[in-house]
């Protein structure tokens, strides 16, 4: 079962979450950090960022791969998550551009490039540690309700229901892709380490099935539950229908500090 973590706050719980990847890049400073875009981590980037920098830690042998990528947006559209990767990630954590990597949503083949990419991964020697987060639908990465929970990275449509919470970056609706490359379930399992963040009333049910709920690839985020090494950490809103909650609460206050996630 997921450790879970609940903090009062978004703000707490990415800090956490900031603290123990510092942590490992310092024990490793050829970590393979697993990336998540949307507005869930972007919290957690920039505790990073800072602890990076009061630390004076040496990033430019961490290596970092995207979840996903939009197929057929231009190569300079501020929405792409190259783009968004390049602002939220690669600039303020000081990696090195060349070993951040993100699907190739351009390429005249993405099922090519799907593929490529997950044997990239592989090639990497697989992700260390993997930052996720949870659509309301369920979906991790852009995989839909449905996704095969043995699923490798490919190219996806997109649910309406996501289609829909995403427009909010970008001018006109009907501006946001049909189509992605998205890590497969299968692969994400594959990192050593997965971390999860919810925020929010609004990811309230979709964590408390992918956590408590049956495994089932009708929610695909449940799907942690057959990882070994699995945190949650999630503020208070988004844990309000966690069943366990107060239990998950008392374990996390008698784990001794030092021994981290």
């Amino acid at each position: 079962m997921a450790e879970v973590v609940i903090t009062r706050t978004a703000e707490e719980a990415s800090a956490l979450a900031a603290d123990h990847v510092a942590r490992a890049i310092a024990a490793q400073p050829r970590l393979v950090l697993g990336v998540a875009t949307g507005s869930t981590p972007e919290r957690f980037y920039r505790h990073l960022a800072r602890r990076i920098a009061e630390d004076g830690l040496d990033t430019s042998g961490v290596r970092a791969f995207a979840l996903d990528e939009y197929v057929g947006l231009p190569a300079d559209h501020p929405e792409s998550y190259a783009a968004v990767i390049e602002r939220t990630v690669t600039a303020p954590l000081g990696l090195d551009p060349a070993h951040v990597h993100v699907p190739d949503g351009r390429a005249t083949d993405p099922f090519a490039a799907a593929a490529a990419y997950d044997r990239a991964i592989g090639e990497a020697g697989g992700v260390d540690i993997q930052i996720l987060g949870i659509g309301r639908n369920g979906h991790i990465g852009f995989n839909e309700p449905g996704s095969s929970l043995g699923s490798r990275t490919r190219v996806k449509t997109l649910a309406a229901t996501t289609r829909e919470a995403n427009a909010r970056f970008f001018t006109d609706p009907e501006d946001v892709p049909v189509h992605c490359i998205t890590q497969g379930i299968g692969t994400i399992r594959e990192a050593r380490h997965l971390v999860l963040l919810a925020f929010g009333t609004d990811k309230s049910a979709a964590l408390a099935g992918a956590v408590e709920g049956p495994v089932s690839a009708s929610l695909p985020g449940s799907a942690i539950q057959l990882h070994p090494h699995v945190t949650v950490l999630a503020d208070e809103d988004a844990a309000r229908e966690l069943a366990l909650a107060d239990a998950y609460r008392e374990a996390w206050r008698l784990k001794p500090a030092a021994q981290g996630f």
